[in-house]
Parts: structure tokens; C-alpha cells; sequence
């Protein structure tokens, strides 16, 4: 994964550098030079994923400020360079883990929380890709601890939640978006915890089906998003306190679908998981989907994402 070092400071890094090289030149007697060094840690702790689609028609105000903050405003001359390394749409960052994701919800559902309390309108939509990890929904009971040291056993994390819906996986290649919304104020009417999870039904569905031409995606009697009768596309499990809802949906992108063959998904015998790229055919990425489906919540809930 290809990472930018903006925040690593120049002066520390251009420095350590140097005194690596010091005794690596030799200076040969017809006079040419030759330089070298060993394979130097990446400092992947200063740095970010970064997405490499070019924006040149991107106009969004997070374009507007990256242009103004940045020093070098056509980005490296090189064409290659450009390519890997500048970028004015979107930073990808690094997968979560579950524990991590659930303490960003919980930080944004406070601030929803204090601006519904204040009578002020506030929503936030996370997007995050997990690392490997089965979650189960507020019926965890029925999952026994060897159960869980089962699934454990494979690499995966094992997370007993308080959201709907039985056992599901997470992880690479899984875009996981959790909604924060005030229900009475995201919509221009307010929305039921019924009609909310129909709506996310409905995102997924249009990205699908119209963005990618997935034929005969839709709903079943079972919640989520399925293709045709027993394939599905993407798990839906919420919760809602105090009118803001938290949790949220999961698609499978580009998705390892073996991690689904250790368990009944959603509790629901005979059905099996697909993902947009094995229903396209092709790889179909996060960063390829994530605009998409930001752009189906804005139509969707008739609100504007910016």
C-alpha cells in the first residue's frame, strides 16, 4: 500500500539519511561515484494510505482547502510521481480494528448527541475498512465461548456488539459505513427505525444496481441486500439511542468470501455471500465504491454530503 510521508518532518528525515550515507561512497579512480544504503524502516506510524484516483474535476470544499494548503500546487512534475503520490479528492486510512471503529462511533455519537441536546443539527457518515473480525448482535448468547475460540483460531478478531442481527464477518476489502443521524433531522421529514433500515436497503440497491448494473439486486424477508434469492451483497445491523443511530451497513467490495464459510451468516441456513466484484466480474475496489455510496445516501436521505 503506497503511503504519504507529508507529516513525517523533512529536516529529521533528510538528515537520518545522510548520516546513513556518509560511509557508503566510493569514489572510483576514473572519477565516478558511486552511492549506496541499506533498506531504511518506513515510518508508517507518521503516515496515511492515500487514494490514487485522480480529482481533477473534484470541486468539493475538502478540494478547495487541500489546494490552498498545499505548497506545491500542480504536485511533482513527474507524471509517474503525480500518480502515486498527489491527490486533492480522498484520504483512505488505515484499517480499523473493530474496538478502534467502535470508539469513533462513539466519539461522533456524542457530538450528535450534545447538538440534538442543543437543538442544532448534526450528522456524521463513517466509512472504514475493518481487519478481520466476527461480530455478533445483542442474541450473542446463542454464540458459545468455544465458538468464539473457534473463530478466533482462523486470525480473526471475535466482538459481542449492541446492534441487531446475528453473527456477520468484517474485514479487507468490506466497505463498512456507519451512519450517525439525528432521525427527526437528516430527512426533511423525520424517519422510524423501520423506514431507516429500508433506506439503507435502498443505498446499497441503487449503488448496485445502477452503478455497477448488478442485475436482480434487491430485498428478500430477510434484512440486507441480497442478489437474486440466497446471495448477499451486504448485512445491515443498527442501533438507535436516544433518536441517533449508530452501526450500520457492510458491502462486500472486493471481499475474501472464505472468511464467510466458517459460520451461518445472519443465522440464515442455505444462503451464501457475494460481493461486487464477484457479480461484476471484475476487481471492485473500496476507493471505486466509496464515492458511489456517498452520493446514494445524499439522494437517498435528500440531504447534501460535504
Amino acid at each position: 500500500m503506497l503511503r504519504s510521508t507529508a507529516t513525517v518532518p523533512l529536516r529529521r528525515l533528510c538528515s537520518t539519511v545522510a548520516k546513513d550515507n556518509i560511509k557508503k561512497i566510493v569514489v572510483f579512480q576514473n572519477g565516478v561515484v558511486a552511492a549506496w544504503h541499506p533498506e531504511i524502516p518506513f515510518p508508517y506510524e507518521h503516515s496515511k494510505p492515500v487514494v490514487l484516483e485522480a480529482a481533477k474535476k473534484d470541486q468539493s470544499p475538502l478540494s478547495s482547502a487541500v489546494n490552498r494548503a498545499t505548497r506545491w500546487k500542480n504536485g511533482p512534475v513527474n507524471a509517474q510521481l503525480k500518480d502515486i503520490f498527489y491527490t486533492t479528492k480522498n484520504e483512505w486510512y488505515t484499517r480499523l480494528s473493530y474496538t478502534e471503529g467502535l470508539k469513533q462511533q462513539q466519539k461522533f455519537l456524542d457530538l450528535v448527541k450534545k447538538a440534538k441536546a442543543e437543538e442544532a443539527s448534526l450528522n456524521f457518515l463513517l466509512a472504514v475498512e475493518h481487519t478481520p473480525v466476527y461480530t455478533v448482535g445483542i442474541r450473542s448468547k446463542l454464540y458459545t465461548e468455544e465458538e468464539e475460540l473457534r473463530l478466533k483460531a482462523l486470525g480473526a478478531d471475535f466482538y459481542r456488539t449492541s446492534r441487531g442481527g446475528l453473527i456477520t464477518f468484517h474485514g479487507p476489502g468490506q466497505l463498512v459505513m456507519y451512519p450517525i443521524f439525528d432521525l427527526k433531522k437528516i430527512a426533511p421529514r423525520p424517519i422510524g427505525v423501520k423506514r431507516y433500515v429500508e433506506m439503507l436497503e435502498q443505498v446499497i440497491i441503487d449503488c448496485a444496481g445502477q452503478d455497477f448494473s448488478i442485475a436482480r439486486v434487491g430485498r428478500t424477508q430477510h434484512t440486507g441486500v441480497w442478489v437474486g434469492d440466497n446471495r448477499k451483497l451486504a448485512a445491515i445491523g443498527i442501533a438507535v439511542s436516544h433518536g441517533v443511530s449508530y452501526h450500520g451497513l457492510a458491502l462486500n467490495c472486493n471481499t475474501d468470501l472464505s472468511w464467510y464459510e466458517h459460520v451461518v451468516g445472519c443465522g440464515i441456513e442455505g444462503a451464501e455471500a457475494t460481493s461486487l466484484s464477484r457479480e461484476c466480474g471484475r476487481d471492485v475496489t473500496i476507493e471505486e465504491t466509496l464515492p458511489k455510496m456517498v452520493q446514494r445516501f445524499s439522494n437517498v436521505f435528500d440531504c447534501e454530503a460535504g
